[in-house]
């Protein structure tokens, strides 16, 4: 277990404030050790939640080019057919996997292959599951193109807290399976669009782990 980098200088930071904070405490109010309890239980429980929310763990990722990999450590929230406007113009299969604050929030590539579609777009800031997230929050679309020539969609969306989307990679790379393309801060959500005949392997409200659940066999 790691803290991942987006995390390292918020953490430096925080750190650096609660400890300012606690020592004015214990300066200003020397008889009021209560206080300074508190205030120092209060820092800690701070400082820990923002610390789990950055792991980053290690895990072993087995390479399958027929299925799909959840993206991201979450809970399944939607599966159903949807029209994608953005890329495929056409109907497909869409899975959403919803973040919550104490979750992972590294974004691993579903599928290995070449990164055929990457943009970024600015918008709004919709409470995550709000069904005109996925085509009005802050965003980023990005296209796989698997080495069978199958393309799946993956999409990072911004939440109402979650505001800080971050990425790794642009068109023409070629990612494995698996690896990490990116990373959400503090809550929010992914869609993957699959093709229509992809065999789901996955329920509503079913947990996931980024990298490690089948989201969807490929035909």
């Amino acid at each position: 277990m790691t803290i991942h980098k987006e995390g390292r200088k918020l953490l430096f930071v925080l750190l650096a404030v609660l400890f300012a904070i606690n020592y004015m405490v214990s300066y200003f109010l020397p008889g009021l050790a209560i206080v300074q309890q508190l205030v120092l239980i209060a820092s800690l429980v701070i400082y820990l939640l923002i610390l789990q929310f950055f792991r980053s763990p290690s895990i072993s990722i087995e390479i399958d080019d027929k299925v799909v990999l959840a993206p991201a450590e979450g809970k399944v929230v939607v599966i159903e057919n949807t029209m994608e406007d953005e890329y495929f113009h056409a109907e497909r299969k869409q899975i959403s996997i919803f973040m919550s604050p104490l979750n992972v929030h590294v974004c691993r590539t579903p599928v290995g292959g070449l990164v055929k579609y990457f943009k970024y777009h600015a918008g709004k800031y919709l409470v995550a599951w709000h069904p005109k997230s996925s085509t009005e929050n802050e965003r980023t679309t990005m296209v796989v193109q698997n080495p069978a020539g199958v393309e799946v969609l993956v999409r990072q969306i911004a939440g109402a807290v979650a505001r800080r989307i971050k990425w790794y990679h642009k068109e023409n790379d070629q990612l494995t399976q698996g690896q990490e393309y990116g990373f959400i801060k503090f809550g929010s959500r992914l869609d993957v669009f699959l093709p229509l005949d992809a065999e789901i392997k996955v329920e509503l409200e079913q947990k996931t782990k980024g990298g490690k659940t089948i989201l969807a066999v490929l035909k």
